[in-house]
């Protein structure tokens, strides 16, 4: 555990203030972020319309009329006093995942570009404990790590233009899951019938920042009869116990 050095105060417009913690990526500033946004949620302070935690930082959205900036920023000052990188257990997801070529379009290119035979592949994500570091880019959508270094690989050249719900994707020390269709540049090694966003839920979005995930591999059958399950609202992932740390 680290005592946080003082963080900077940057301007976004007129009605975000954002709380710089660090310049890198890793879980000690996580960690950082994640414990703010937890004591400025704790403190309730009027004026505060949502925290949304980065990988570096929080942003502070806010309403400039009731809470100056002035303000906002001396109100943060005891929340931020002492605050320590001490990492929480949040919860612990085991996500069902089919490594299958049918669904995993690069699984077998990044095979081959890291050296691996598919299976080691396969193997090394799924054994991995991946902490969610943030939400964005689309609706639910989460920024994992950290991936096991021999599978890091940059985005792909030509990104696709349509990327299916629920593909599971690698690239750099990242993994995500596509939550919804879209374009993307990632590597697609397979799918997770699990819907990680869905409006029919009363939290629509399944995972949130400091969730830890294990992707847990199901054949194409199981993804399959899971899928149908889903679709007919009969599936509901809840959070596993004695998940690996």
């Amino acid at each position: 555990m680290s005592i946080a050095p003082g963080p900077r105060f940057l301007h976004s417009g007129d009605t975000a203030l954002v709380v710089v913690f660090g310049e890198r990526i890793d879980r000690d500033v996580s960690a950082l972020v994640l414990s703010l946004a937890r004591r400025l949620e704790a403190e309730a302070i009027p004026g505060v319309v949502e925290v949304v935690p980065t990988f570096r930082s929080l942003m502070v959205h806010y309403e400039p009329l009731s809470l100056p900036n002035k303000e906002l920023q001396r109100r943060l000052g005891p929340l931020i006093e002492g605050i320590a990188a001490e990492e929480r257990p949040g919860r612990q997801w085991r996500i069902p995942a089919c490594y299958d070529a049918e669904v995993g379009p690069d699984l077998g290119e990044v095979a081959e570009r890291t050296g691996l035979s598919v299976a080691q592949v396969v193997e090394r994500h799924s054994a991995t404990t991946f902490h969610v570091y943030m939400m964005g880019f689309l609706p639910g959508f989460p920024y994992m790590g950290d991936l096991p270094p021999e599978l890091e690989l940059p985005r792909r050249e030509s990104p696709r233009v349509r990327v299916p719900p629920g593909s599971i994707a690698i690239a750099m020390a990242m993994t995500s899951i596509y939550t919804l269709e879209s374009p993307g540049g990632w590597h697609l090694l397979g799918r997770t019938p699990a819907p990680l966003w869905d409006l029919r839920r009363a939290q629509p979005a399944l995972l949130a920042a400091g969730d830890k995930v294990v992707f847990a591999p199901v054949s194409l059958r199981e993804h399959e009869a899971i899928l149908a399950k889903a679709a007919a609202g009969e599936y509901e992932l809840r959070p596993a116990e004695g998940l690996r740390a």
